[in-house]
C-alpha cells in the first residue's frame, strides 16, 4: 500500500544542506529497494512529500524515523496517510 507523508522541515538551511546528501542518499536505497515511491521537496524548501511503498502505517512511520533528514532534526513534523493513485501522467512526472 502507499503512503503519503507531508513532512515540515527545520528553517535551518545550513543543516539541511549538510545533510542533504545523506538524506538522498537513503532515499536512493530506499528507491533502489522498491519502498520508495516518489519524493521532493516543496520548492521553498519548507518541507516535502515523499510516498511510501510499506504494508502498515506504522512501517511508514519507521522509515521516515531511519531518515538522516529525521535523525538529525531536519524533519520537524509530518502526517502519514493511505494513499490510492488513482491517476498518473508519467509525460509530467519529471521535467
Amino acid at each position: 500500500m502507499k503512503y503519503a507523508a507531508i513532512i515540515q522541515y527545520t528553517p535551518d538551511a545550513a543543516l539541511i544542506a549538510k545533510t542533504r546528501p545523506a538524506h538522498r542518499e537513503y532515499l536512493t536505497d530506499l528507491q533502489k529497494a522498491g519502498r520508495l515511491v516518489i519524493s521532493g521537496p516543496f520548492t521553498d524548501d519548507s518541507g516535502g512529500l515523499l510516498v511510501y511503498e510499506a504494508e502498515t502505517a506504522e512501517q511508514a512511520e519507521e522509515l521516515i524515523a531511519a531518515d538522516p533528514f529525521a535523525r538529525q532534526g531536519v524533519f520537524l513534523s509530518w502526517v502519514v496517510r493511505p494513499w490510492n493513485v488513482i491517476f498518473i501522467n508519467r509525460n509530467l512526472l519529471c521535467g
